[in-house]
């Protein structure tokens, strides 16, 4: 079979990149070394680039899982152009396809069944038109921001202004331009290009598939501490309108922590979150499904399957009377909240009109006993 031609831009990038990190890095730590201004710059400057993808291409902009203000969507255009991930309408778009066929070796354009190499870089190094043809039907919602649109549009120079001019600030004002390019340019760039590739690569080939086991994701507590919070890509790929991808409260998302404290802000709003009772709907499907291939085997299956599908059915049951209660409840405490906020309004008003009739009587009065 006749490869696909190879993208030598794409190749030159990745691997003139990757050399001056692998040589020049180690070269000038050990030679002169680096301090704590290109230490501290090169992590600032990873957790921009990282975040601007996370929070920004991936869950606004390819899943639409929450709304943010054209200030933080700046914030987010400049620090993805600094990423050198392609612009957020090609990279949604692509991404958008990658939900949509996961797997499916023809139409999914970083497909894990090709392969750890293919998935994590190789689909990038050879012009696979027809599969990677990005397709813009899928973002024409992204079309009318204008935000996303001047990115796309001015993508190559902002590239270049980004990946050159932010280190080469940080290296006057540190007074160390070589170091400063090499640890926060370079370093910086090939950590960021091989962290976000983990996803596409190891997160669906390394991990546990607690949520759904259609498709090749897995989740992954130490693929989330490299992907800021994007390594729980089980839950993901079943729940991708959530803004959350570690859901429990001591999952490791960085990405779900900024985009809620920036809600208190009022930088984002409107985040979308699964209802929890489909969450561990899922996650008992699953428990079901590897409780069955286990009890099989045995000799008293048909009796312990029996015994499982009537565990099952009442589990989905109390789930259930459980959750609508719940929804009960919380209607409940506020309706209570908004009729305590209705009386202590009712109350303050009271004692206004009444002060406001006192004065009014008062002025009567005076006026009354003038005319007397």
């Amino acid at each position: 079979m006749k490869q696909a031609p190879i993208i030598w831009t794409n190749v030159l990038v990745f691997s003139i990149t990757t050399l001056v990190a692998a040589i020049g890095v180690p070269w000038y730590a050990f030679t002169i070394g680096f301090g704590w201004a290109e230490v501290i710059a090169t992590i600032i400057c990873l957790g921009y680039c990282g975040m601007s993808i996370t929070a920004g291409y991936h869950r606004l902009w390819a899943h639409k899982t929450y709304d943010a203000h054209p200030a933080l969507q700046w914030l987010y255009a400049i620090g993805g152009a600094f990423a050198l991930q392609n612009s957020a309408l090609h990279w949604s778009a692509d991404h958008r396809v990658h939900h949509r066929h996961v797997d499916h070796n023809d139409k999914d354009p970083y497909s894990a069944g090709r392969g750890f190499w293919y998935s994590h870089i190789g689909w990038m190094l050879r012009d696979n038109s027809e599969v990677n043809k990005t397709d813009y039907s899928n973002v024409r919602d992204l079309q009318k921001n204008p935000i996303v649109m001047w990115q796309h549009r001015n993508y190559l120079w902002l590239t270049i202004s980004t990946n050159f001019g932010i280190p080469l600030i940080l290296g006057v004002v540190s007074g160390n331009i070589l170091g400063m390019l090499l640890s926060a340019g370079f370093l910086r760039l090939v950590l960021s290009h091989h962290f976000t590739f983990f996803i596409n690569s190891l997160a669906h080939i390394w991990g546990k598939q607690p949520y759904t086991d259609q498709n090749s994701a897995r989740d992954n507590g130490f693929l989330a501490l490299l992907t800021y919070g994007e390594g729980y890509h089980n839950f993901h790929h079943i729940f991708e309108s959530d803004y959350r991808n570690g859901v429990k409260w001591y999952q490791f998302d960085p990405t779900k922590w900024f985009i809620k404290t920036a809600s208190w802000l009022g930088l984002t709003h409107n985040l979308r979150i699964v209802p929890e009772e489909r969450i561990e709907q899922a996650k008992a499907k699953m428990q079901l499904q590897r409780a069955i291939a286990n009890v099989s085997k045995r000799p008293n299956a048909e009796q312990l399957l029996q015994v499982l599908e009537h565990e099952y059915e009442l589990l989905l049951a109390r789930m259930q009377d459980y959750y609508q209660l719940k929804k009960q409840l919380l209607r409940q405490r506020k309706e209570e909240l908004v009729a305590q906020y209705q009386a202590a309004d009712f109350k303050v008003r009271y004692r206004e009109f009444k002060h406001h009739m006192q004065i009014q009587q008062q002025h009567w009065q005076r006026l009354v006993t003038a005319f007397s």
